[in-house]
């Protein structure tokens, strides 16, 4: 998801961002006039949904101290902030990475049972990866091996030395084991399917899910549970669904015929061998009683709506676990994705009430503000949806896209296949060319990614490249052009580099400046930090336009010279 913001490359060369820029603003301020109580439709692309995204990344970016203290707090805050922007660099996703590491090294060790831990270890798994699963592999299977050694014999999860299941902490482990199966961390599925029959043993008669959660045994009646309520029902629902698709109970969900990656062509399907098949055929359980389930949860969910009081609530981590329930079901059933559902249209307008001047939601609940931000921030932005299609065997794994192997990725029969990295920029360039340019992304290229040796394949090779680094509309689409164009070692793509220094995208940008440096061998530069400001821009910009006109004195810069 991209900001509305109209950069210097944009003044330079895209006249036309400008008008559309104003009709951009123009919605914008009607919808903020428009009557209260008027029917909304989002989705999260929607200019609104977007400003309010940027603002609460922002309020996020702004926490220090006691505001956003480390471990899993700052983590999830980084999780957020990562999911929309997809910038490892950015400071506050620095030190959510650095808190994740520690936390990973605290189940390394074996005896990590703070009152937070299975959060802290939900929220580090889902940042690392999203990050880059292959670079933090040694701390997902550290994770994993930590969190099955302390499953309750029943199947569920709780705090250290309690006695009953908790529903919650059973949500957050499972979404963690979903997590590294779609990661292909090897996994012990019939700890997955013990976790699964807890959960349906413990759903009280009526439907719905308490907190601490009463377990009849193995065999036996369903019991009244304490107090069933909306979020830990939502909790409830969504741990069967989430651990069913682990189960792929209904199928390979990242490998359907509609993988869920934006502007994919249909004709596609993105294949990767799935590392834990086989084990996970190891186990048999069927998925009707998970749709008995569920079914049961929606007729409780009609007879309890849910109204927010006055009261201090956990509104926050309902709406984060609503999102993940709605997106769960709509998988499970084999629907086509609502991009404007009803409950996420509520959401939104909600949202915007809540929402305070300074971009964050720090209104009364019993989450911090940092953690009702982030959660708010990932309900917009429907990250479960995106995490669903864009994870696992044969789709994107978080911001990677394609993830390390991409180079190999060829289309035959309709299906991407792998090549050696010689011979894909092509194909390659036919993805992004074809609509799949949301889906990859240049951190997801190996470091040999090789053009074409053939001095005439290598020219067309080239022209595509700088096409898309200067004229794409997907942020993926130029950087994946900027880092292959600055390893090319080619002299007449300096230009297009330079103009891409000034890229809305700070990747982009960190690309073309390395780019610049190692073609021109001037491995210092002229400076320019990871997020200069427009004068400090516009100058190194220039002091590379006159070095390159001691190569090419001739040579006209159309976004600067006409």
């Amino acid at each position: 998801m991209r900001s509305q913001s109209t950069t210097d490359r944009q003044l330079i060369h895209w006249h036309l961002a400008t008008r559309v820029l104003t009709a951009l603003l123009f919605l914008s301020a009607a919808s903020l006039i428009a009557p209260a109580n008027s029917a909304m439709a989002y989705t999260p692309d929607d200019p609104v949904v977007q400003r309010m995204v940027k603002s609460g990344l922002q309020y996020l970016s702004g926490l220090e101290g006691e505001k956003l203290p480390p471990g899993g707090e700052t983590v999830l805050a980084a999780y957020a902030h990562f999911k929309v922007e997809h910038d490892e660099q950015n400071p506050l996703v620095v030190r959510g990475l650095r808190d994740a590491e520690a936390i990973a090294k605290k189940a390394l060790g074996g005896d990590f049972h703070a009152h937070k831990a299975n959060y802290e270890i939900a929220m580090s798994v889902l940042l690392m990866a999203a990050v880059n699963p292959q670079r933090y592999r040694p701390q997902l299977e550290a994770i994993q091996r930590h969190l099955f050694s302390i499953q309750m014999r029943e199947g569920g999860f709780t705090y250290h030395n309690e006695k009953l299941g908790d529903v919650s902490q059973t949500q957050y482990a499972l979404l963690t084991i979903w997590t590294l199966d779609r990661a292909g961390i090897p996994m012990d599925y019939q700890k997955v399917a013990a976790a699964l029959q807890w959960l349906l043993r413990v759903q009280d008669p009526g439907g719905g899910w308490p907190y601490h959660a009463k377990d009849p045994g193995i065999g036996r009646p369903r019991v009244a549970q304490k107090t069933p309520y909306m979020s830990m029902s939502l909790a409830g629902g969504s741990s069967v669904l989430i651990a069913g698709d682990a189960l792929r109970l209904w199928g390979d969900t990242s490998n359907d015929d509609d993988p869920g990656i934006v502007g994919l062509p249909k004709a596609i399907k993105l294949y990767k061998e799935d590392a834990n098949r086989d084990r996970r055929q190891r186990v048999k359980i069927s998925k009707e009683p998970v749709f008995r389930s569920i079914g049961g949860m929606e007729a409780w969910r009609a007879k309890n709506p849910y109204k927010r009081t006055q009261a201090s609530d956990w509104y926050y981590y309902q709406m984060y676990t609503l999102e993940r329930y709605e997106s769960f079901i709509e998988i499970a059933n084999g629907r086509e994705k609502d991009k404007s559902p009803a409950w996420y249209n509520k959401g939104v307008d909600e949202l915007r009430k809540y929402q305070s001047a300074e971009g964050g939601w720090t209104d009364r609940a019993h989450s911090a503000p940092c953690v009702s931000t982030a959660f708010a921030i990932l309900f917009l932005i429907r990250s479960t949806q995106k995490a669903i299609f864009t994870m696992g065997a044969g789709g994107a794994i978080g911001g990677q896209g394609f993830s390390d192997d991409v180079s190999k990725a060829k289309l035959v029969g309709g299906k991407a296949e792998t090549k050696k990295a010689a011979q894909a920029v092509t194909d390659m360039l036919d993805l992004l060319e074809g609509d799949a340019a949301d889906s990859m992304d240049g951190q997801s290229l190996p470091e040999d990614m090789a053009l074409s040796t053939n001095p005439n394949d290598r020219a067309a090779q080239l022209d595509r490249l700088e096409r898309l680094v200067r004229g794409s509309r997907s942020w993926q689409a130029r950087r994946v052009a900027a880092r292959v164009l600055g390893q090319s070692d080619e002299m007449r793509v300096v230009p297009s580099l330079i103009f891409a220094l000034s890229d809305p995208d700070k990747s982009v940008r960190r690309y073309a400046r390395d780019g610049l440096r190692f073609i021109s061998r001037k491995f210092e530069g002229y400076g320019m930090s990871d997020t200069p400001e427009y004068g400090e821009l516009r100058d190194v910009q220039n002091k590379w336009r006159a070095w390159y006109r001691t190569m090419d004195p001739g040579y006209v810069f159309l976004d600067e010279d006409l």
